[in-house]
């Protein structure tokens, strides 16, 4: 198969009926909301997509999402490169009462007046929702990870009272009183 560059917007039904498939490049500086949440541009992403009609004859959209991103340690402070893969899967919807039917297998997508999808902006999508919530080395590469870190003082409890071990105890100097 040629590396093609993917289409910034597809109509899953016609290419379902063609059972139309792309491998490609998704250029890097087409992702802004990426570029923008991560330390440095990301790299190109290599996609895969396949579109097609499943045995319930349900119209989908498969693939695959696989780049490396720039994150900033959280820890650390110093840049590091994360490794981005994704698949998705996809289901063309035009009203709220076709969600409810689709199988858990596909996420609803909803289609334009024109009856397409942004394919582009589904897969930069699928890669922001990849971040990691809090961005950091791997405790082997991280270079404060080996250090202990304490905020604030340790306080020590200090004893507590003591207790008389019968619970009813008080009620039997209230009784007395």
């Amino acid at each position: 198969m040629q590396k093609v560059r993917i289409p910034v917007t597809l109509n899953p039904a016609r290419c379902a009926q063609r059972q139309t498939s792309y491998e490609g490049t998704l250029p890097a500086k087409v992702l802004s909301r990426v570029n923008g949440v991560s330390a440095g541009d990301c790299r190109d992403v290599d996609v895969s997509v396949e579109c097609g009609v499943d045995v319930q004859g349900i119209v989908y959209l498969k693939g695959k999402a696989v780049t490396e991103l720039t994150l900033t340690c959280q820890r650390c402070m110093e840049n590091y490169q994360h490794p981005v893969a994704v698949e998705f899967a996809f289901s063309p919807v035009t009203d709220d009462s076709q969600i409810d039917e689709l199988p858990d297998a596909y996420e609803p997508v909803e289609l334009d007046e024109n009856g397409e999808v942004f394919l582009q902006q589904l897969i930069e999508d699928e890669i922001l929702l990849a971040f990691p919530i809090v961005p950091g080395h791997d405790n082997d590469d991280c270079k404060v990870a080996s250090r202990d870190i304490v905020v604030g003082e340790i306080k020590t409890p200090e004893p507590a009272d003591e207790r008389p071990k019968n619970p009813f105890a008080v009620l039997e100097t209230l009784k007395r009183n």
